[in-house]
């Protein structure tokens, strides 16, 4: 956690899931809960957040008035409305926020219309693709910002995200941000499926629903703690458990005959096709 981090005043726009998870990632990490200031109009979500026991607001402007780094985090609908709402706001500011948006599909060039200023300033402006395991902090995160950003303020949104995720993977461009999109933004739902098919699978065969969820729930928990904390490459790992003409060989072998790796190539390149059209759509 970066002293900067630690300093900084903290705005958040929307108190949905993740920007809570990201909260109670910060202040489990000691940063002072009165640095935080978040705008949040459903009443309940508001409360969440006052029980954390940070600032709340249902005023964006009064959220961020002060802020030194502030997060989108909502809905992609209504990202362009709450951008030029701050950018009005912020005329007389001698400087602007770092922005960090959460928004899904929504692209730089967008933010940087929406938040420009009367006067043609523009904030600085990273893009961050978070998955859902940020809500328990075992997140992975994509960033990507142009060449406005500088290191320093790289490495204060870096220190944010550390707070949801074990890995935050800065990109090259925003096509790599779509594809972190498709790898492991929608990722989770295709480990979800697969332990879904799984109990399905199992049930069919024999066992309980009960006893096969749990088995499949431990399977993949216990494999994706030996691929995280291995040196070797998760081709390696798959074949230090498949013997020659075993039954796991049969059932990878089974998994070739149907077109696995196609199967999986061709939803990576969906999601990633579909995040890349999502952009053009949310851009007007």
């Amino acid at each position: 956690m970066t002293t900067q981090l630690q300093k900084a005043k903290l705005a958040f726009i929307g108190g949905g899931n993740m920007a809570a998870a990201i909260i109670g990632g910060l202040a489990a990490k000691g940063i002072n809960k009165q640095n935080i200031c978040v705008s949040e109009p459903w009443d309940v979500n508001r409360k969440k957040m006052e029980d954390i026991g940070v600032r709340t607001t249902e005023s964006n402007v009064d959220a961020s008035k002060d802020a030194d780094l502030l997060v989108i985090a909502v809905k992609p609908q209504v990202t362009k409305t709450v951008c030029q709402e701050l950018a009005a706001a912020w005329a007389d500011r001698s400087t602007t926020p770092l922005i960090i948006s959460i928004a899904a599909g929504i692209t730089l060039q967008s933010l940087k219309d929406w938040l420009k200023l009367a006067d043609g300033r523009v904030p600085h402006i990273v893009r961050v693709m978070p998955n859902t395991p940020a809500l328990v902090g075992e997140g992975a995160s994509g960033l990507y910002a142009d060449d406005s950003v500088s290191s320093d303020e790289k490495d204060l949104t870096t220190a944010l995200l550390a707070s949801i995720s074990k890995a935050a993977e800065w990109v090259n461009s925003e096509h790599e941000l779509d594809v972190v999109t498709g790898l492991s933004g929608s990722g989770p739902a295709y480990f979800f499926a697969m332990v879904e098919h799984l109990v399905e699978s199992a049930t069919k065969l024999g066992l309980s629903h009960e006893q096969a969820t749990r088995l499949a729930k431990q399977t993949c928990l216990g494999a994706g703690v030996m691929l995280a904390n291995s040196s070797e490459e998760p081709s390696q790992l798959r074949k230090n458990v498949t013997s020659p003409n075993g039954t796991t060989a049969a059932a990878l072998d089974s998994f070739e005959a149907s077109g696995f790796k196609d199967i999986v190539n061709k939803a990576v390149n969906a999601a990633t096709s579909r995040s890349e059209e999502l952009g053009k759509t949310l851009a007007g």
